[in-house]
């Protein structure tokens, strides 16, 4: 198993381009993106160990962020 780098993250905004500042908020994006790129580092070294072609890994772990839903989606 890889360990997490410090990974810079970008800096989130809001729809509207503004930024979002709270510490609070920044720290628990942080700690989710941190968990995802372990849990997909994992989910690949796994597939890897297990003879999968590392592209075709690398094309689910796309398809997998692609399926995601937002539930708080605005109607315009």
């Amino acid at each position: 198993m890889t360990k997490p780098n410090n990974q810079a993250w970008p800096k989130w905004v809001r729809d509207d381009g503004s930024v979002v500042a709270c510490t609070e908020k920044v720290k628990v994006m942080t700690e989710n993106f941190d968990e995802i790129k372990q849990i997909a580092q994992d989910a690949l070294e796994d597939g890897l160990l297990m003879e999968v072609s590392e592209t075709q890994m690398r094309e689910a772990l796309h398809q997998l962020i692609d399926t995601l839903v937002n539930p708080y989606q605005k109607n315009h």
